[in-house]
């Protein structure tokens, strides 16, 4: 079976720490969208030459040189623009820095996968634990040149790591790549130009607490009134005091518009983003605040009621509820998402998935939720997997991050705990020990099915190897209840029984078993042949 991974504890996942809720901007008139369209384009420019400055400064940043670029912002905006773009600025280098750090990593070990595919001889078939050779002497050519041109991007890509330099595109890098492949996209020049354009705005504003409704760049009043504070180039286009424009229709918060409205009332920091949907040429307004971290139920008491095991799958959610003794009740259910088109369908049907899952989670009286810790990151680079293109396309389709972050926030707000556990084996054992079981003629298991049983069981402690029944009273071990419940300390016990030699029964052939020679031993049991020979007696001659 080869040497099993040392399988990681299961745990309770924390909940969300903050809250987005989003909110169309109706009717507005031609003066609200060109003030709009004039404040979001002054401070994106402003936010660029920011992130420029950021940049160049590299590992060389400091609190001076922050407060350096703060105060040269202000006069052209105000204090709080000025902070509001220079940390968004801090955030936007910090990602591109985790970015560049993932892609050190991938190219090494796309660079180790290759370099040892080609010490293999051509056509070395591999093993479950390390890849072959290379098909053919043209396959081998073509990766030998593809192994230099990834030592010669690492190389780079190591050198900017050190020196501090990252590469960031304002608006998009997908979206200023469309620039050159216009017909492809559908669209025109002047189309994809309002769209770069729209991308590369900035407005947003953090919450300050304590101040009027919770901030004082971007507010909200409790009545849904929209104003703005105007960066000074454009303070004479203002239509309230302090140098302040104001919408001329306001906004209702539909999804947990009772929070927003408590905090607001109380004075409470939010922060608001203003933006353009050059999609649907619509404007929205977001508003975001943090939250503090639920206290994490124990998995003892989140397991008190069972466990409901949920296997991720490429078109559905395999769900299978288990009693607090991990045997499998009832049917198993299946919540099917189709993520095709565009990502706004593809977040919805994820949604919609999740939603119907937690309803019957909650109609069974279930606390728990036992999902696994799946990270695809290492999974979806072609010189691992080759010519499975279509394993690649399927992986990297599956929202592993986004079905985590939805489920645990969705969660939270249920009451229900989400246990996230190893992944490793799930589906092959399930398979194994569960699929055939569990099948029925009325019911097919499929392997999903027996692979959410696994993860509900792993959740819950218990092996996923099943209990074999006791054996009935005749026979010799009537007194104890032997069963092949191996302890949670045997290495292997997941594994399948190892082939014991001998013979498999107590009746034993002549010349068979541990007395095979010895014909006294087999015919005169409990007589050696030390005191006595054995002799055959003269057959009658007659009846």
């Amino acid at each position: 079976m080869g040497e099993l991974r040392i399988l990681a504890v299961p745990f309770v996942a924390s909940g969300p720490s903050g809250v987005a809720i989003r909110t169309h901007l109706k009717q507005l008139t031609a003066g609200d969208e060109e003030v709009l369209c004039l404040v979001g384009a002054h401070l994106g420019s402003l936010a660029s030459k920011d992130l420029k400055a950021r940049c160049r400064d590299g590992l060389e940043h400091s609190a001076e040189t922050w407060a350096v670029r703060k105060r040269e912002l202000t006069p052209l905006s105000s204090s709080r623009w000025a902070g509001s773009i220079t940390k968004a600025t801090h955030d936007q280098w910090a990602l591109a820095r985790r970015c560049q750090s993932a892609h050190i990593q991938n190219l090494e070990a796309g660079i180790r996968t290759i370099e040892h595919r080609l010490s293999q001889p051509v056509g070395q078939k591999g093993t479950k634990h390390a890849p072959g050779g290379y098909r053919s002497r043209r396959e081998w050519h073509a990766k030998s040149r593809r192994l230099r041109v990834l030592q010669d991007r690492l190389a780079t890509t190591r050198a900017d790591h050190e020196a501090g330099l990252v590469h960031v595109a304002r608006g998009g890098k997908r979206l200023a790549r469309t620039r050159h492949h216009l017909e492809t996209a559908h669209l025109t020049e002047s189309a994809w130009r309002g769209r770069w354009e729209a991308e590369r705005w900035f407005c947003q504003a953090d919450g300050e607490s304590g101040k009027r409704y919770g901030n004082e760049t971007i507010r909200v009043g409790p009545e849904g009134e929209v104003s703005l504070k105007l960066p000074a180039p454009l303070a004479h286009l203002a239509n309230a005091p302090h140098g302040r424009y104001v919408l001329a229709r306001g906004v209702a918060f539909a999804h947990r518009g009772s929070e927003w409205a408590d905090r607001v009332t109380a004075n409470r920091a939010i922060a608001y983003r203003i933006y353009l949907d050059t999609g649907r040429n619509r404007w929205y307004l977001t508003a975001s605040w943090q939250t503090p971290p639920t206290p994490t139920l124990p998995i003892e008491a989140a397991l008190t009621h069972g466990v409901i095991g949920v296997d991720m799958n490429a078109d559905h959610l395999a769900a299978w509820r288990l009693d607090v003794h991990g045997n499998p009740t009832g049917s198993p259910r299946r919540f099917f998402y189709d993520l095709t088109g565009t990502a706004p369908h593809r977040d919805a049907q994820v949604r919609h998935a999740l939603t119907r899952l937690l309803h019957w989670a909650r109609s069974c009286g279930v606390r728990a939720i036992a999902v696994e810790d799946l990270d695809f990151g290492a999974e979806k680079t072609r010189e691992k997997h080759g010519r499975r293109k279509r394993f690649r396309q399927l992986v990297s389709g599956m929202p592993t991050g986004k079905l985590r972050a939805r489920l645990a926030s969705m969660a939270d707000a249920t009451g229900i705990a989400v246990i996230a556990v190893d992944p490793a084996y799930t589906s092959r054992w399930g398979a194994q020990h569960w699929q055939k079981p569990l099948t029925t003629t009325i019911r097919k298991t499929t392997r999903h099915d027996a692979a959410a049983v696994a993860i509900g069981r792993r959740a819950q402690g218990h092996p996923i190897r099943r209990r074999t029944a006791p054996p009935p009273q005749h026979r010799s071990d009537a007194v104890g209840h032997r069963t092949v419940q191996a302890g949670p300390d045997v290495p292997g016990r997941e594994g399948t029984r190892p082939r014991i030699p001998g013979p498999r029964t107590r009746s034993v052939r002549p010349g068979r078993g541990v007395n095979a020679g010895n014909r006294n031993a087999q015919h005169r049991p409990g007589r050696s042949a030390e005191h006595e020979t054995w002799q055959q007696d003269s057959l009658p001659l007659s009846l």
